[in-house]
């Protein structure tokens, strides 16, 4: 039926709603929601910046429990097991991460290796080798890192000594080895036999071969007869012929075992490494605090005030900002650094133009916001400049300059990063390492000791791609005009 007017419905086909209910008020039942919450719930929709925050947090537990919880301090040095591979107790029995590295040796190499216990890992066979085309047979093997040292010559009091004397005989551990005479091969040297070489490191590791069997080169009684001691008095002091592998364990109660493997300098990485990552967080979060005060204090004064103030502090900003970097950096450590030492003045240099950024985000949040019908409210109403900067401009701003504050962390810790890697800024000692310090001690070692290089780089790597996208996240998370868009 088509009807034109309303009057011409019938009256049938009206029925009545709620014809016998009560229409009463219903209290509203929604929670208020802050914009802090508001934000975080946002925020945590984004699962890409979740899991980085998480990550971020895992490895800033490792750079704070790390150094308290491991064995090894900052000044933890051995340099016997210099370049060690990473090694895990816990997995080591499975054949992998056991410390053990892949290389080709010669047979010279291949028999003075043999003789030291435990060196070689693994046999995995032979290769024929031609050098000045004259064929060479050379060994693939897997060696034993923490075992490579061999035996080491000591200078014990008597006291001393017979410590480990008694050690040895209770733990049925050998630890001492007969003393060698260094005499009988010192006119000994590789003059092209191939069955006649002589062994010398830098440990007191002293053999001599021929026909590729063990000759005796002990120590000789006055009849020339080979003498098997294990010490001779030096004065005071005892001199010992020791295996270190079994020595460093007789001295710490276990046997060598850095997880992430050891630098150049016995170092294990693991605990530097942790060292390392907690001065890179610190700096960057004290830096990035101190800038984000100074950017607060002078982009309000520009943001609020404008004019002749704000045209001043412009054109400073713009010379300190073309000014290199690298030049402010090495200016500082030339004159500052003798005198506060080279982390101080790397952080004033830091200070020097990092302020610049926020208050710049400053400056545009208080131009955004200081015309606004609320403020000229309370400009009428009577309130000074610091409650209306304060009060009004600043709390509604806050968000904003926070979150596009956390990017700068990221951007400091990549800058120290570089610095210390490219040595204008020296960190390395006993007490104090950086990641970029570590990078730069394992930049020639990368194609022999990879580990040296790829746990500081990988370290750093993750962690700021993860503030990166941590920061990305609380931005898009703080800022009102996304509100209620990803719905």
């Amino acid at each position: 039926m088509n009807c034109n007017n309303i009057y011409d419905i019938p009256k049938e086909k009206f029925t009545f709603v709620q014809n016998e209910t009560k229409i009463k008020e219903v209290p509203l039942t929604a929670k208020h929601s802050s914009y802090t919450k508001d934000a975080l719930t946002r925020f945590a929709k984004n699962k890409g910046s979740v899991i980085c925050f998480f990550i971020i947090l895992l490895l800033a537990l490792y750079a704070i429990f790390v150094p308290i919880f491991s064995p090894y301090k900052i000044y933890s040095r051995d340099g016997y097991f210099a370049y060690a591979s990473p090694k895990s107790p816990l997995f080591s029995h499975l054949g992998f991460w056991n410390g053990t590295k892949k290389q080709e040796v010669n047979e010279v190499t291949y028999d003075y290796l043999s003789l030291i216990p435990d060196a070689i890992y693994k046999d995995l066979g032979e290769k024929t080798r031609f050098i000045a085309a004259r064929p060479q047979t050379w060994h693939v093997i897997k060696v034993n890192t923490y075992a490579l040292t061999g035996w080491v010559k000591m200078l014990l009091s008597k006291e001393e000594y017979e410590e480990a004397l008694a050690w040895e005989k209770e733990t049925g551990t050998q630890l001492f080895y007969p003393l060698l005479n260094e005499s009988l091969i010192k006119n000994v040297s590789y003059k092209g036999d191939q069955n006649a070489w002589a062994l010398t490191d830098a440990k007191g590791n002293l053999e001599y071969t021929k026909d590729k069997k063990i000759q005796d080169i002990f120590l000789r009684d006055s009849d020339n007869n080979p003498v098997y001691t294990i010490q001779r008095m030096m004065g005071s002091q005892v001199e010992t012929r020791v295996l270190y592998k079994e020595w460093y364990k007789y001295k710490n109660g276990r046997y060598a075992s850095f997880l992430f493997g050891a630098d150049k300098s016995g170092y294990d990485i693991f605990t530097r490494l942790a060292y390392g990552a907690r001065l890179s967080l610190v700096l960057s979060i004290f830096v990035a605090s101190v800038n984000l005060f100074l950017g607060i204090i002078i982009g309000a004064i520009e943001g609020y005030y404008g004019g002749t103030v704000d045209l001043i502090i412009e054109r400073i900003k713009d010379i300190l900002y073309d000014v290199p970097t690298l030049v402010i950096f090495a200016l500082f450590q030339l004159y500052l650094s003798n005198k506060t030492g080279p982390l101080a003045s790397m952080f004033f240099a830091f200070i020097f133009y990092g302020w610049i950024g926020p208050s710049s985000t400053v400056r545009a949040q208080f131009y955004r916001f200081k015309g606004q019908d609320y403020v000229n409210a309370s400009r009428t109403l009577g309130a000074s400049d610091a409650r209306l900067i304060f009060k009004h401009i600043l709390p509604n701003s806050i968000g904003f300059i926070i979150t596009a504050s956390v990017l700068t962390i990221p951007g400091v810790i990549f800058s120290e990063a570089n610095l210390t890697y490219l040595g204008i800024v020296n960190l390395e000692g006993d007490t104090m390492t950086s990641v970029g310090t570590m990078l730069n001690a394992a930049k020639d070692t990368l194609a022999t000791n990879p580990h040296c290089l790829f746990f500081p780089a990988a370290f750093i790597s993750i962690l700021l791609i993860c503030f990166n996208e941590f920061g990305n996240g609380l931005r898009d998370a703080f800022n009102p005009t996304l509100r209620g868009a990803e719905e």
